[in-house]
């Protein structure tokens, strides 16, 4: 019996591993598979730099606002927009006479802003093309009086008028192009007394603003004049401009706090 075993087992065929690779097929879907997990992943990553230089945008708006009424303290009067070439220093044509007072710049130098373009100008958040430069307007309201020294105190709190709007869409406008006349159609306007604006003209710098609402925030593209009327729509496709305003009565507060006025 024991020869019989050690015969069987002698005569029986050794067992074999075989090792099998891939194909190219699956080597193939492996390869698209990995493929589409990459691209869902550089879709949000593109989402959240946006919401990253959004956020930024929004912060340097709002330390230019407050840059502005620092100013307005220290010199009893607001600074003038910078031209296109006059290396982020405010623009005068005369003592408080602005030369674009609806097209400018804001004046990082002479506020005194960090960090610059190598041209001097403040950028916002979503890079470093002149076009991404951050712009700024001023009321030209009771003779230029809030531009020239000691033009508000003189003036008087109750007679000073800034005349700057913000309307929350352009369709309707009323004399648009007009720097004097023009104004938001009837329930659009969010502010009707704006002393100055500050606004990025967002990502879109190198293609958008010909549409219905950024054709009014001057830039590049804008066929509508430079006037005292400015637009601050909802965001989506067609609008990404970001914007903030300087109130009358947030001036007012920080000037009376500082012994400027009345």
């Amino acid at each position: 019996m024991a020869m019989n075993r050690m015969q069987t087992s002698a005569l029986s065929p050794a067992r074999t591993v075989q090792v099998r690779g891939f194909t190219l097929i699956e080597l193939a879907i492996v390869l698209f598979v990995v493929a589409l997990l990459l691209g869902g992943m550089l879709l949000p990553l593109s989402g959240q730099q946006d919401i990253r230089n959004y956020g930024d945008t929004q912060k340097i708006l709002a330390e230019a606002r407050d840059a502005l009424l620092g100013y307005a303290m220290a010199n009893e009067r607001l600074p003038c927009p910078a031209s296109a070439t006059s290396n982020g220093m405010e623009s005068l044509s005369s003592p408080g006479v602005c030369t674009n007072p609806h097209s400018g710049f804001l004046p990082a130098a002479t506020l005194g802003l960090s960090p610059v373009d190598p041209q001097g100008y403040r950028l916002d958040g979503w890079g470093g093309e002149p076009g991404n430069r951050v712009r700024y307007a001023i009321t030209t309201a009771n003779t230029n009086a809030f531009t020239t020294q000691n033009g508000m105190k003189a003036t008087g709190m109750t007679a000073l008028v800034p005349d700057l709007q913000i309307c929350n869409t352009g369709a309707g406008m009323a004399n648009p192009g007009n720097p004097a006349t023009a104004t938001c159609a009837a329930n659009t306007a969010l502010a009707t007394d704006a002393v100055a604006v500050v606004y990025s003209v967002g990502k879109n710098t190198g293609t958008g603003g010909t549409g219905t609402d950024e054709n009014h925030n001057p830039n590049p593209r804008s066929t509508v004049a430079a006037d005292r009327a400015f637009v601050n729509a909802a965001q989506g496709p067609a609008f990404d401009d970001q914007m903030l305003w300087l109130s009358k009565s947030a001036l007012f507060n920080r000037m009376v706090a500082a012994g400027r006025l009345p």
